[in-house]
């Protein structure tokens, strides 16, 4: 089985990548390699794995924490527990956009499956600017120096100072990475399934972020969902790193997302059956947050 843990900060492009590269795969190779998407999402209520299923893909959720400390034996019985069920082909791991990669791939080996390849994502259009603000500390440094491959993403999105920027900080600290610059996370070259020559360093330095998740009403008006994300956008319920919600509207199913305060929306590829939204942060108002989307049941 080949392994490969997808790292990033959030909101970089991960589940992006894993489902352009879930589908490239089988348009290259006219048949579908056999695999298996083991997400973790740090809130309760886990959103990326529904939204592999919408495209087909076969996953396994470890929601609820962090796979690089409190979960880490979770996911040690999980993977196994994969090989068992399923014998796939190829193994992908995403974990949440603030866990550390040397800690999920120190138990990979201590799961006995061989050891794992990783692809690194950042976002191009702020990841020199984050990273010399010294913000994530050590975190930076272990998804950089743990990646194989590093995706220089959205880089439609971003300046050509900011993509250079990014390309040398990434260089300087981790020069045998190779670098692809990409949009919408999507490469069309075959990837290492082997680490290069990679050295695993014990530790732990993942971030320390909040997390809240709310249901939501069957069917939303679509300009409160709109609402309640430009409301969490500019800080009216504290920092927020991240948000992410699936929802019925009545315009259809969306897919509403923040990362560090820029919205995306999306159409969703099939009905939703349980709306919910995740709101990842520092000191957040958890009541506020509540309250806001707690009203859309009553709508």
């Amino acid at each position: 089985m080949k392994t490969t843990v997808v790292c990033g900060l959030l909101g970089s492009g991960k589940t992006t990548f894993i489902r352009n590269f879930v589908a490239g795969r089988t348009e290259k190779t006219g048949k579908s390699e056999k695999t298996v998407v083991l997400v973790n999402d740090f809130a309760k209520a886990g959103i990326d794995g529904e939204i592999f299923s919408a495209g087909g893909i076969e996953s396994v959720e470890l929601p609820s924490g962090c796979i690089c400390c409190t979960l880490k034996l979770d996911l040690v019985t999980t993977i196994q527990g994969i090989v068992k069920q399923f014998s796939p082909e190829r193994l992908l791991i995403e974990p949440s956009g603030v866990a550390s990669p040397s800690g999920v791939l120190e138990a990979i080996e201590s799961a006995g499956t061989g050891s794992a390849s990783v692809i690194g994502i950042v976002d191009a259009t702020e990841f020199a600017e984050l990273y010399e603000s010294e913000m994530y500390g050590s975190f930076f440094e272990d998804q950089i120096v743990s990646s194989d491959v590093i995706l220089v993403n959205k880089t439609d999105l971003a300046t050509g100072p900011a993509i250079d920027a990014a390309e040398r900080l990434i260089s300087t600290v981790n020069p045998r990475a190779i670098l692809f610059r990409t949009i919408n996370a999507k490469i069309d070259v075959p990837l290492p399934d082997a680490p290069l020559q990679r050295t695993i360093t014990p530790g732990n330095s993942h971030l320390h972020f909040e997390t809240f998740s709310f249901p939501l009403a069957d069917k939303m008006e679509f300009a409160l969902v709109q609402q309640i994300f430009g409301d969490l956008s500019r800080g009216k319920f504290g920092r927020v790193a991240r948000a992410k919600a699936l929802v019925s509207t009545t315009n259809g199913p969306y897919r509403f997302d923040i990362t560090f305060g820029k919205i995306d929306v999306v159409r969703f590829d099939k009905n939703v059956t349980a709306g919910r939204i995740v709101v990842i942060g520092e000191s957040l108002d958890d009541a506020g947050i509540g309250q806001a989307t707690q009203s859309s049941l009553r709508t």
